[in-house]
């Protein structure tokens, strides 16, 4: 091996290099890579274990020229700083992994015109199938996939496309038991700043957040709810507009942990205590959610299994043959409520007893 390193210096290994250190035909190494035909398991064996010698790596774009699928799958998100996306992705990659292939990982930064990009360059890597968390719920750029003949399915929001499948979480379900929790605990001036209504989540939070009171026979009122970019910039904007209003909020109910975090900075320079001075309902569970000097109420959502369900729905589009067709699917997760300190029942005037 030392000699043949030497003699090939900083090249790489070629196609060539694996059959002479193997003792095989160039055609017997293509089939062994690109399965094409039998191969008899030990020479494969052999093939393999000198590729490995000579750190090999089978043109991926040559294969797929040749008409044999990519063994690559896109991820495209909108925040990779987002903490929630940290399990999300691991989910798709471990069911990826199981299966041979790699994932690629986008980022579109929630900007759309970003997110165009990156599914151009998905399509032009030609990638087995995709994986997106859309900017927005219209997004004329997926049309790219249907053209390319590459799958893809909507993950955590969801996407206008008859021919998209979505894999999400009951948006609705979840703010509704969270804003009912803080009415069940004495609070009756609930705020809520939840994401962009461009998006399914935004909105399906904010209309949980208007069942909730209705369900209680409390006002849906126009001043106490806000809204904009996941970001933890938004929960600082909107927490300093809410808190200076003539009669500011009982309860904040937040749209995500970035959100979260943002208010919670804006709530400690106030010195505002929390639960005594206001209580809080995060959507999001986090690691440090129990770690705050007062615990955080959340609303926790199975963030592993939106990606891994969302990978397995669409190798069940890889499995079929190009003729084949699969009926649209909608799987929704259901959240649960992580009920902790910031919560705590609301004290009174009556119940409070003071020094």
């Amino acid at each position: 091996m030392g000699d043949e390193s030497k003699g090939r210096g900083n090249r790489m290994a070629t196609i060539e290099d694996v059959a002479k250190r193997a003792g095989v035909s160039i055609s017997t190494v293509s089939r062994v890579f690109n399965g094409t035909r039998f191969v008899n398991p030990t020479i494969a064996e052999r093939v393999r274990a000198a590729a490995q010698e000579l750190n090999y790596q089978p043109s991926r774009a040559a294969r797929v020229l040749r008409g044999n699928r990519s063994k690559i799958l896109g991820l495209l998100i909108t925040n990779i700083q987002n903490p929630f996306f940290t399990a999300l992705v691991r989910g798709v990659e471990d069911v990826a992994h199981e299966r041979g292939y790699s994932v690629i990982l986008c980022n579109s930064d929630e900007d759309p015109h970003k997110e165009r990009q990156y599914i151009e360059v998905l399509c032009a890597e030609r990638v087995a199938g995709a994986i997106l968390v859309p900017t927005r719920e219209h997004q004329p750029a997926i049309s790219l996939f249907h053209r390319h003949r590459i799958p893809v399915v909507a993950v955590d929001r969801r996407v206008k496309d008859e021919e998209v499948d979505a894999v999400l979480v009951d948006n609705i379900r979840g703010a509704r038991e969270a804003v009912l929790h803080l009415i069940s605990n004495g609070y009756r001036r609930i705020g809520i700043i939840t994401g962009p209504l461009s998006t399914t989540t935004g909105r399906e939070r904010l209309e949980g957040y208007r069942r909730a009171l209705e369900e209680a026979g409390l006002p849906y009122e126009a001043r106490l709810v806000r809204s904009g970019p996941f970001k933890e910039s938004t929960g600082q904007v909107q927490t300093r507009e809410l808190l200076a209003l003539d009669k500011p909020p009982e309860a904040l109910f937040l749209g995500n942990n970035l959100i979260t975090m943002g208010a919670l900075d804006v709530l400690q320079e106030c010195g505002l205590r929390i639960p005594d001075d206001i209580a809080l309902v995060s959507f999001d569970d986090t690691p440090w959610a129990h770690l705050k000097t007062v615990s955080l109420t959340t609303v926790a959502q199975p963030v592993y299994e939106l990606g891994s369900t969302a990978a397995l729905r669409l190798f069940q589009h890889l499995q079929i043959s190009p003729a084949g067709f699969l009926t649209r699917q909608e799987i929704i997760l259901a959240p649960y409520l992580c009920i902790r300190g910031s919560s705590q029942p609301r004290l009174t005037d009556a119940s409070i007893v003071r020094k």
